[in-house]
């Protein structure tokens, strides 16, 4: 494992801290970054998340998805923990922390967004920082690349319709050719992108190309993550608390998304290697997807956009402890 997976949680940190105190310090700067945009999309921030995805998709052998015959209750329990539960409770825990616990606390407008933002995270399942830590639980690499392709093809129709629905009834609007856009822009595009460049590489050329490819990715999530804590930066500095009272439902939703799958296989009789896995996928989100589509939807500044980086800062000291 690299240094900078084997430190991420580090990583997260100092870009949190140098963003913010860039933000401070040249706000005319990143004023000038957040007009960069059209149709909602901002151009630097849509850069940055296809270094980040790109490379995933590259990684992903989608040749491989007939292995999910072979074992149809293990990807069947994933299926419904991922795509039935995990988008469902994500919402019922934001509603009840930010929109009732918190409730006097948190404006009744960001209190809306920061929960968009969650359900941004819930309804996205993790394709990428899985496979570190799948490694780190001894996982079964196989099972974990198939599940992760699975869940990328199923991403493709059912995330729209998913948070679509979720946000509705959150009573949350959103315009939904938006949210259309942002899945072609970055889900359908890198994954097409991925598999034509598979597919005109050979092994070794792949496997060189890959390693060429791994520091760009993460420091894609970095470079992002210093630039919407910069855009935030005034807000944060004036009002930390919201990092906790965002951070504390999904932290509740991983331990319980994990704590349902990892009981529900060991019931099934499905073994460490593959249940470890299996778990960690439901208890984590694709939070670099997340991240664009809030953007896309609700702009930079937006407590939506803010709620999701919340989740990168989560999630990645959480999964360690699931370890």
């Amino acid at each position: 494992m690299g240094i900078f997976e084997r430190y991420l949680s580090i990583w997260v940190g100092l870009s949190i801290v140098v963003g913010v105190a860039l933000g401070r310090l040249f706000p005319s700067g990143f004023e000038f970054l957040s007009n960069l945009q059209y149709a909602n999309v901002n151009f630097v921030v849509a850069i940055l998340i296809w270094v980040m995805i790109y490379p995933m998709m590259v990684g992903i052998d989608f040749s491989n998805i007939k292995e999910v015959a072979k074992k149809p209750k293990v990807f069947g329990i994933s299926f419904v923990i991922t795509w039935l539960i995990m988008p469902l409770s994500m919402t019922i825990l934001g509603t009840i922390f930010l929109q009732h616990i918190f409730k006097d606390f948190i404006p009744e407008i960001d209190a809306k967004e920061y929960l968009a933002g969650l359900i941004l995270l819930g309804g996205a399942p993790c394709t990428a920082m899985v496979f570190v830590w799948s490694k780190l639980a001894k996982g079964n690499a196989n099972y974990t690349l198939v599940q992760v392709s699975l869940n990328d093809i199923i991403m493709i129709f059912a995330y729209a319709p998913t948070v679509a629905f979720l946000l509705g009834v959150a009573k949350i609007e959103i315009p939904r050719d938006t949210l259309i856009l942002s899945i072609v822009l970055y889900v359908v595009i890198p994954m097409l992108g991925g598999y034509f460049t598979r597919k005109n590489l050979s092994t070794p050329k792949l496997e060189t190309f890959l390693i060429y490819l791994k520091p760009y990715s993460m420091c894609g999530l970095l470079v992002t993550i210093i630039l919407l804590f910069g855009f935030q930066a005034n807000t944060l500095i004036e009002n930390p608390a919201p990092i906790l009272m965002v951070a504390m439902p999904i932290i509740l939703q991983s331990f319980l998304m994990f704590g349902l799958a990892y009981f529900w296989m060991y019931k099934a009789k499905i073994p460490h290697n593959i249940s470890a896995p299996a778990s960690l996928i439901s208890s984590s989100n694709f939070f670099e997807l997340a991240v664009a589509v809030a953007i896309g939807l609700f702009g930079l500044n937006s407590g939506a956009s803010f709620a999701t980086v919340v989740g990168v800062l989560v999630e990645v000291p959480v999964m360690l402890r699931f370890q």
